[in-house]
């Protein structure tokens, strides 16, 4: 585990780093999770790994076994995945709505930022670094909402669906929208911002649904 602010519990940091690794694809649905073994890797006791894996079975993200007595990285099956993805379609129109009205000169410019380094990353084919950005847009959109409720009920759907959208198999698609969605945020207009949003997010959901679930 990386070096952490000591000031963050360390409940929170072993939370971050395994939900980290979780959205990276370093731990896939169906892996199991040991307590004592990420204790001696981290160098903590099993509580404070005990509680993150509490925190994150609360987020859906891993789910406890009783028969194999274990923790395991969750799987989503396909009415898992629709559910996720109409809560998220509500959840960003009305994050990218905020957004349009909310954000001031610097908001919008470092949107636009992340939006050529996604492009600039797509055109020389770097797929991580675009994944990157296209990751960091979503943040800052959630950000400027200047709700913070809101991305509390959007962080985990993030990090559940976030290994997913990693085997992003249109990304010229996912760039345009996100250039689109720049726009209409620094035009001001709510209700277009919230439209795009909400098409994204369909567009979405109907690759992962019909290209990545068997």
């Amino acid at each position: 585990m990386p070096e952490g602010d000591p000031r963050v519990p360390l409940r929170d940091q072993v939370h971050d780093e395994l939900q980290a690794r979780i959205s990276d694809g370093r731990l896939r649905p169906g892996d199991r999770i040991f307590e004592q073994e990420l204790a001696i890797e981290f160098g903590v006791s099993r509580v404070p790994v005990r509680e993150a894996i509490r925190m994150l079975q609360s987020a859906g993200m891993v789910e406890v076994r009783p028969r194999r007595r274990g923790v395991f990285v969750r799987s989503l099956d396909r009415q898992q995945l629709e559910e996720l993805f109409d809560v998220r379609e509500a959840l960003e129109a009305l994050a990218a709505k905020l957004a349009a009205e909310r954000s001031d000169s610097a908001d919008v410019e470092q949107l636009g930022e992340l939006a050529a380094r996604a492009r600039e990353a797509l055109d020389s084919s770097d797929t991580d670094a675009m994944s990157e950005a296209n990751t960091e847009f979503h943040e800052k959109l959630v950000a400027v909402s200047r709700n913070e409720l809101l991305a509390s009920m959007l962080e985990p759907l993030h990090g559940r669906l976030a290994a997913l959208f990693r085997l992003n198999l249109e990304p010229e698609r996912v760039c345009a929208e996100h250039e689109e969605l720049y726009a209409a945020i620094a035009a001001g207009d709510a209700d277009r911002a919230a439209e795009i949003a909400r098409g994204h997010v369909r567009a979405s959901r109907e690759m992962v649904l019909e290209r990545m679930v068997l």
